[in-house]
Parts: structure tokens; sequence; C-alpha cells
């Protein structure tokens, strides 16, 4: 399953933190971060629960950048 969540992030290279800490994070296939669309695209491992999935990629996300934002 893929879904699209909108960020907040401030530069390119905050962005490509931000995916990097979310393709580490487990139950997630393959992440995606678009800097000039402020999106990231993931795609959950099966039988993973997104939402359950999605807190622990933001708190990823904010160990690398701690001003980031991910919405869902």
């Amino acid at each position: 399953m893929k879904k699209n969540y909108k960020i907040e992030v401030d530069c390119a290279n905050c962005a490509n933190k931000m995916e990097e800490a979310a393709n580490r994070t487990e139950g997630v296939k393959q992440a995606t971060v678009n800097f000039m669309a402020l999106k990231m695209v993931v795609e959950f491992e099966d039988g993973c629960e997104p939402s359950a999935v999605m807190e622990e990629v933001r708190k990823n996300c904010k160990k690398v950048e701690d001003d980031c934002e991910i919405y869902f």
C-alpha cells in the first residue's frame, strides 16, 4: 500500500535526511521525499498498520531534523 503525506521541511538536504530516516523505519518498504512538492510517498510492507508505522517515521525524522513535520 502506498500513501502520500504532506511534509514541512526547510531545505533539500533536510528532505534527503528525512527520506533516509523513513527508509530505515521498520514497516516501510520504500519512502521518497519530494522537497519541491513538500510531499512524502511511503510504500508500506504487507501487514503493517500505516498509522503506527508513520508514528515511527515521524520519530525517526525528528531525530535527524527536529523542525520537520509530517501531516497524516
